[in-house]
C-alpha cells in the first residue's frame, strides 16, 4: 500500500487523495478481518496487532476497525469469505516479484493481476520459481527518534543484537533500524526489545531477495510504474521485489 499520485489540480488531487484514502481503509480493513480469525486479543496475537497498529497510523475510523474485527471473529457476515492470496511474477529487466494479497474472490483478483502485469510487459510465473530467490524474514522497524531509553544508533544496534536480531540495516536518511529475524523468532525479539523500552514502529513477516538487481533509472522508473499499478488493486496488500532501492 505505498503507491504515490501526483497531479497539478488541487481539486483533482483532493479526489484522488480521498480516494485512496477509502482504498487503504479497505485494505486494513481485510488485514484485521483475516488476522482476527486467529483470535481477537492483540496481546496474543502478533498479526492482528501488527494489523491494528498500521490502522491506527493511518487513522481509520474506530467504527471501521470494529467492524473488520467482527467479521473477522463472524458476528458480522464477510469475514469468512475472505481468503489470503499470493502470487510470483517476473517483470520486464528481469525484475522478480512475490504479490501478496486478501481477497473475496480469487478467481477476479488473479485475472485483474495477470491483466496488469501482461498489460505492462510481465508475466505470472509458476509457484517456487520466484519465491527461491527470496527468503522470508521477521522484520521489524524502529525509529531512533521515537526512543526515550537509546539515544544514538549505536545504542539502538546494540540493543537490537543483544535482543537476538539476525541482522540490522540503518536508513540515514530516515534515522530508522531495520531488524531482521528468523520467521519463529520474530515475536521473542519484538518482546525482548519490548523489555527493553525499545519502542517499535512495524513487526511483520517479509520476503527479502537474496541478491538485489541493479538496473537504470529508466527501467527503475518503469517499475515504479508498475508496482503503483498493482497496489492500486483492491486486493493486493504487499509487494516484495528483487529491485535494488
Amino acid at each position: 500500500m505505498s503507491g504515490h499520485s501526483h497531479f497539478s489540480s488541487i481539486k483533482h488531487k483532493k479526489a484522488a487523495e480521498d480516494q485512496k484514502r477509502g482504498q487503504v481503509f479497505s485494505k486494513l480493513a481485510r488485514m484485521i478481518s483475516i488476522a482476527a480469525r486467529e483470535g481477537s486479543d492483540a496481546d496474543s496475537n502478533s498479526k492482528l496487532r501488527q494489523a491494528l497498529s498500521e490502522a491506527k497510523k493511518a487513522d481509520m475510523p474506530k467504527d471501521n476497525i470494529e467492524r473488520a474485527l467482527k467479521r473477522g471473529t463472524g458476528e458480522l457476515d464477510g469475514g469468512k469469505a475472505l481468503e489470503e492470496i499470493s502470487y510470483e511474477a517476473f517483470l520486464p529487466g528481469g525484475i522478480a516479484i512475490i504479490i501478496e494479497g486478501i481477497t473475496d474472490n480469487k478467481n477476479r483478483s488473479l485475472a485483474e493481476i495477470k491483466h496488469i502485469l501482461q498489460k505492462n510487459g510481465g508475466k505470472l510465473a509458476e509457484s517456487g520459481s520466484v519465491k527461491w530467490l527470496f527468503e522470508q524474514k521477521g522484520i521489524i522497524t524502529i525509529s531512533l527518534d521515537n526512543q526515550t531509553q537509546v539515544q544514538d544508533k549505536e545504542s539502538l544496534e546494540l540493543a537490537a543484537i543483544e535482543a537476538g536480531a539476525e541482522n540490522i540495516d540503518w536508513d540515514q536518511a530516515s534515522r530508522g533500524l531495520e531488524v531482521y529475524t528468523k520467521p519463529d523468532q520474530l515475536e521473542a525479539v519484538r518482546k525482548r526489545l519490548e523489555e527493553k523500552k525499545i519502542q517499535t514502529d512495524n513487526t511483520a513477516l517479509g520476503w527479502l531477495p537474496k541478491e538485489s538487481l541493479h538496473l537504470d533509472d529508466k527501467e527503475k522508473n518503469t517499475a515504479e510504474k508498475i508496482f503503483e499499478t498493482l497496489d492500486e488493486n483492491d486486493a493486493v496488500q504487499d509487494i516484495y521485489s528483487n529491485l535494488h532501492d
